[in-house]
């Protein structure tokens, strides 16, 4: 992955945490240097640390752009900030109560996750707006002045402010904020982070904000003092940088940090190779997530995480716990199970010799031979096949098989577990995959990505160059990103709807550019975009539509998802957006040369369907444009093994992406 001569001015540097290894790209003088190190969970920032002092030589000048799992970590295990929620009163129990949703359908009694902030730690406060922004009852100045003491009492780590029908008048928001400016503590406001309507919602992305900040900052905090950039961005989860400052203040965009980059990196790479519509497939260490992207990246707001729904516009991503590190057991009733449990990067895989006991997706590979031991990091380290065989013989003699078979079938069921996550995002929202190439990536994807091509029955699956290192390279070709919105319920119908409309968006990309100029961005080189989210009158949902001629557009977009339209109705403006970007610095992709012959090989042995096949073994970086092979056949290279399988043909295009296509 090598860039031509029109880098940037000052060295950039794209850091993606990974389960199992921190990913670190350098954009040095227009030439990308790429380095993974082992993750440290305990600490994630030590391996960033230790990353950057072996990446960038000392005294160099640099930026920094982050793809971080803190925020998502925090909230998958629980382990965030204690938060008091200050509401309205009689409305202290609305993150409990939520939507009528059942997370078991066919459960008699359905369980929730508990919520993020205790009983006991619900503040009502009196005073009340409408839905119009006008007070109905006044907030009590008694009560104000001892708020913040009232608040101390329950000894919280950060404070959520969320008072009713805030998006449309904040004025009992920034009161409360302002009776609370002597806590010592993070204060998050709704009509700061979340301004729109749905009040569950809105107070639930509150919190999660408030939950994971001290967290964040305290992360944020140590890299920005010693990793020794000149600036740092922090990835943002809709797949445009954030300015550290705004990471900090408001971490709940950072929720989906790392798997936004990958998105944003494989569209990239799928357009240079002739693609416009793919699925990225992105199997990391441990967890695979999925994406569609029919042209242009997809975004969603109805998003949960841990259980919590999370207001915010981030790219449409559907995860599942499968990797390369995903742990295999033999589950009471007998049958083969593997994940969502991980070995992550301590002790990691059992072939990595750190101490893993238990057999994983890796372990599996390399006793196959798809991944030979000798090839990891490109030959840079050597795995344990041998200590493998104790273990995998313990599953086996579960299973009442042989250790090849109940290697194969470890492989089978992390397959199977994929497949399903790609269809969800596929064929279950009406797109027929023949229609979509397969974009894989992380550590793991080009082991699995053939065999879930074909079942999928999608047209073709490629690999871009070093693809273990994506999504770190997504946030290099990631623009910085501004985004703003307000709830205003305007029906077009009424005479002032097109003023209100077009004063609200003027004054939120007055809001965005001034931010984005403040953190030192060439005004002259933004760029912005204007959205409405806009229904029927009526409707519980909204379509995001370009505000420019924005009813004609939502007509057209109400036939084209459901089927019709209804031009004599009248069209109500909900929430209106503005997203202001920078350009990301320039990735002139140099083009490989032309191959003149074969590329040097070797052979090597693997396993399918219980035989040993003589497969080829060719390191990537031999490979030039043109250059094809018959399956099967085993590339390495320093950031993840290709595998191609008996039927299928690689073609290596002038960009020196791997093109798989099966027999079908």
């Amino acid at each position: 992955m090598s860039t031509g001569p029109s880098g940037p001015s000052t060295p950039l540097v794209a850091v993606d945490t990974g389960g199992t290894f921190t990913d670190l790209v350098l954009l040095r003088d227009g030439t990308i240097t790429t380095l993974k190190v082992p993750s440290t969970p305990a600490d994630p920032s030590q391996a960033v640390l230790d990353g950057l002092r072996q990446l960038v030589p000392e005294g160099v000048a640099f930026d920094l752009v982050h793809g971080s799992t803190v925020a998502t970590n925090a909230l998958l295990e629980r382990r965030g900030a204690r938060v008091v929620l200050v509401t309205n009163r009689g409305f202290e129990d609305v993150i409990e109560i939520g939507r009528q949703n059942r997370p078991q359908l066919y459960a008699l009694v359905g369980h929730r996750p508990p919520p993020l902030v205790a009983r006991e730690d619900r503040l009502g406060v009196a005073g009340r707006l409408g839905p119009d922004g006008g007070e109905i009852e006044p907030l009590d100045a008694a009560e104000l002045h001892d708020l913040a003491a009232r608040v101390a009492r329950h000894a919280p780590d950060a404070i959520a402010v969320a008072l009713l029908h805030s998006y449309a008048d904040p004025m009992h928001e920034r009161a409360v904020a302002t009776a609370l400016a002597t806590a010592e503590v993070p204060v998050s406001v709704s009509s700061e982070i979340v301004p729109e309507f749905r009040e569950y919602e809105r107070t639930s992305t509150t919190v999660v904000n408030a939950y994971v900040a001290p967290v964040v900052d305290r992360y944020l905090g140590r890299l920005a003092a010693e990793a020794g950039a000149h600036r740092v961005r922090i990835m943002g989860s809709n797949g445009g940088a954030l300015t550290l400052e705004r990471a900090r203040r408001e971490p709940v965009h950072t929720v989906l940090s790392g798997p936004a980059g990958g998105v944003v990196g494989s569209l990239a790479w799928a357009r240079r190779a002739g693609h416009d519509r793919v699925i990225s497939f992105d199997m990391g260490g441990t967890s695979t997530d999925v994406s569609l992207l029919p042209g242009h990246a997809l975004r969603t707001r109805e998003f949960e995480i841990a259980g919590q729904p999370v207001a915010i516009p981030v790219l449409d991503i559907h995860t599942v716990g499968a990797g390369g590190g995903s742990i295999a057991r033999v589950d009471p009733g007998g049958s083969l199970r593997v994940g969502p449990r991980s070995a992550g990067a301590e002790p990691g895989p059992i072939c990595y010799g750190r101490g893993g006991t238990d057999v994983t997706v890796t372990d599996a590979h390399v006793w196959l031979g798809r991944l030979p031991a000798d090839a990891f990091l490109d030959g840079e380290r050597t795995l344990d096949r041998e200590a493998i065989r104790g273990p995998l013989a313990r599953l086996a003699e579960q299973l009442g098989t042989s250790l090849e078979e109940a290697a194969e079938g470890v492989v089978a069921v992390v397959d199977a577990a994929m497949e399903r996550a790609l269809r969800v995002i596929s064929v279950e929202r009406g797109y027929d995959p023949v229609e979509f190439a397969v974009v894989a990536f992380g550590g793991a994807g080009g082991l699995h990505v053939a065999e879930l091509t074909e079942r999928l029955g999608a047209r073709e699956a490629i690999v871009p160059p070093n693809p273990g290192l994506l999504s770190a390279y997504g946030m290099l070709a990631s623009p910085v990103t501004h985004e703003v919105s307000r709830t205003i319920l305007a029906g077009s119908d009424a005479a002032s709807a097109a003023r209100l409309v077009a004063a609200t968006l003027d004054e939120l990309e007055a809001d965005a550019r001034g931010a984005m100029v403040a953190a030192g961005t060439d005004p002259e080189a933004l760029s912005v975009e204007r959205w409405i989210d806009a229904r029927y009158r009526g409707q519980s949902f909204e379509l995001a539509v370009p505000a420019e001629n924005w009813v004609t557009r939502f007509h057209d977009a109400h036939r084209e998802r459901y089927g019709y339209a209804r031009p004599e109705a009248p069209v109500e403006a909900v929430t209106v957006r503005v997203v202001v970007a920078s350009p990301p610095p320039p990735l002139a992709v140099v083009a490989l040369e032309a191959g003149s012959g074969p590329p040097p090989s070797r052979t090597t042995e693997v396993i399918l369907g219980g035989r040993v096949l003589q497969a080829r073994r060719v390191r990537r970086r031999d490979l030039r444009a043109g250059h094809r092979l018959d399956g099967p056949a085993v590339i390495q290279e320093y950031s993840g093994t290709t595998w191609v399988p008996p039927g299928w043909t690689l073609e290596v295009d002038s960009w020196g992406c791997l093109h798989l296509v099966g027999g079908r």
